[in-house]
């Protein structure tokens, strides 16, 4: 009998030259696996019909190597799912968190006394907290679980040191508690977006520098011979925000709580903006197009339309992006030069963008019809619709003529809540109803026709919010810029306020619609996860 096995597996191998030099690199479980598995097929074709007694043992031996990977499955053998479980729940509860502090202080605008006439309830205090909570405990949770997720996928192989991803996770928890006490109490440096004080801004480096070790050595020590594109996007987004936390944050520390920047004037704005703008441009945009490159194919299911073209629109963003800071300061004491170079960089940045935009709805083609049935793939197409039209809107408002107008109105407010719930938001949700079935081991989410719902209530959410900022914006430019024949101001300021307040009820509207959205997005997380199957979750965590 062993014989009779020994010489098929020769027969076997011998035919299989390319599949033998593969399983000879596999670790010795996986590659008796494989074989046995081959081999039973092969003893089931027509020369070997009559050779049951090796068909019966072949499926033996699979059946108690497949019981011993399954049972090492959390030793090596699988992919680290723990902690992508761990980042999808932390995404889902700061996002309501930090989306019904959005809506508090939406309010506030149309009923002042929702302050509660309280220091640490006040709109100067939770504004910053309902950014932060967003974009650090949001969309930073969510790229922490779809990085994880896709690079263990697309590397084939498991994350680098479980307890240093362990580690990236507690941490960055514990760097969003410091932001949810630090500000209501008034700690904060005041700059946008980079409000944590120089003590959180520490620990906070400590941990993005764990995460960059878990991230680059996994890629290091992947199985494949070719780096996915998504793993470059999501490689410069970790490399850029480093950079740019670190400059931003030199600070000459006072206390535990106060900290005072190491520069001033005109370049204290340029380095808070060459860092306020990138955050957006890598922290809620490349990290993002990495889940776009990776899970819009997989939902589809088909490749990217154009991986040549993914590969140029990596190099252009990273190239262009991080010139085009200034034009958040048009106007102002920056030197002009440096404002013509911030708005020419915007203007040819609208290239690559658009450039991924139009290769991720391309990925589609031959595939329209499932958006009919499918709301997860329509969640993470109308993302991109939006990407598109964001990124259409930001190089317009770069143009000097164009910002006179718009810059430091509504409208400022829509064009970023366009890429936050349409773009940011968008694609996060498609991403973690994509993930959460095969990290907590079910074959589909609890309910689509609530995943169906959610987007409905997150696309009029959206469309509310971004139409009545670039309605109010609009309104208070022409405003602001109304002269009387003798040079005096047509309308006070107050006036202005007054014109703007149905489009904040209208905005209030759209951000409790959108937060309605987020709310059953938890429900039917929690009914799927609930009845998570270990057993499946180990199947889909094996090593293929």
């Amino acid at each position: 009998m062993d014989l009779r096995r020994s010489t098929l597996k020769i027969q076997l191998n011998s035919k299989k030259p390319d599949q033998r030099a593969t399983d000879q690199r596999r670790q010795a479980s996986h590659l008796i696996r494989i074989n046995c598995f081959f081999l039973s097929l092969f003893c089931l074709g027509p020369g070997f019909y009559s050779g049951c007694m090796p068909v019966r043992v072949g499926w033996q031996d699979f059946a108690t190597v497949e019981a011993l990977t399954m049972s090492t499955a959390t030793i090596g053998q699988a992919y680290n799912y723990k902690v992508v479980r761990q980042f999808v729940v932390a995404t889902i509860v700061w996002g309501v968190v930090g989306m019904a502090m959005g809506v508090w202080i939406a309010s506030q605008l149309v009923w002042p006394e929702m302050n509660l006439d309280l220091p640490w309830t006040s709109f100067g205090r939770l504004r910053p907290l309902h950014t932060s909570l967003v974009i650090f405990g949001f969309a930073g949770s969510a790229q922490f679980a779809a990085s994880y997720y896709a690079v263990q996928r697309t590397c084939q192989v498991r994350l680098f040191s479980d307890t240093l991803a362990a580690f990236t996770f507690w941490g960055w928890q514990s760097v969003i508690v410091v932001m949810l006490i630090t500000l209501p109490l008034g700690y904060t440096t005041t700059k946008e977006y980079a409000e944590i004080e120089f003590t959180g801004a520490v620990w906070m480096t400590v941990v993005w520098v764990a995460y960059a070790v878990v991230f680059f050595t996994t890629v290091v020590r992947r199985k494949t011979q070719h780096i996915y594109v998504g793993n470059w996007f999501f490689g410069a987004f970790i490399v850029v925000i480093a950079m740019l936390h670190v400059v931003n944050h030199l600070s000459i520390p006072v206390d535990w709580f106060k900290s005072y920047p190491v520069y001033s004037g005109a370049t204290d704005a340029m380095v808070q903006w060459w860092y306020g703008h990138n955050a957006v441009g890598f922290f809620l945009t490349t990290g993002f197009l990495g889940m776009m490159y990776y899970f819009v194919p997989k939902q589809v299911g088909r490749p990217v339309y154009s991986y040549r073209l993914s590969i140029v629109h990596f190099w252009a963003l990273i190239t262009l992006y991080i010139w085009a800071g200034p034009h958040h300061l048009h106007y102002t004491a920056l030197p002009d030069w440096a404002q013509s170079l911030g708005m020419a960089m915007s203007l040819i940045l609208l290239a690559p963008s658009w450039g991924g935009m139009i290769n991720g709805m391309m990925t589609l083609s031959g595939a329209w019809h499932k958006l009919r049935t499918d709301p997860i793939l329509r969640f993470l197409v109308l993302s991109l619709a939006f990407y598109g039209m964001s990124t259409f809107e930001g190089p317009m408002m770069a143009i000097k003529t164009v910002n006179a107008l718009s810059h430091y109105t509504d409208w400022t407010i829509g064009h970023v809540h366009a890429g936050a719930l349409g773009w940011v938001a968008m694609i996060t949700f498609g991403s973690v109803y994509h993930m959460v079935p095969k990290v907590f081991g079910r074959e589909q989410m609890y309910s689509t026709p609530l995943i169906n719902l959610h987007f409905w209530l997150a696309t009029i959410g959206t469309v509310l919010y971004i139409a009545s900022m670039w309605v109010n914006g609009i309104t208070q430019g022409l405003m602001w810029r109304a002269i009387n024949d003798d040079g005096t101001l047509t309308y006070s300021f107050v006036e202005s306020l007054q014109a703007s307040h149905p489009g904040f009820v209208v905005r209030f509207a759209g951000g409790v619609f959108f937060l309605c959205g987020m709310l059953l997005m938890a429900y039917n997380v929690w009914r799927t996860v609930r009845v998570a199957d270990v057993k499946m979750a180990e199947r889909e965590a094996q090593i293929a």
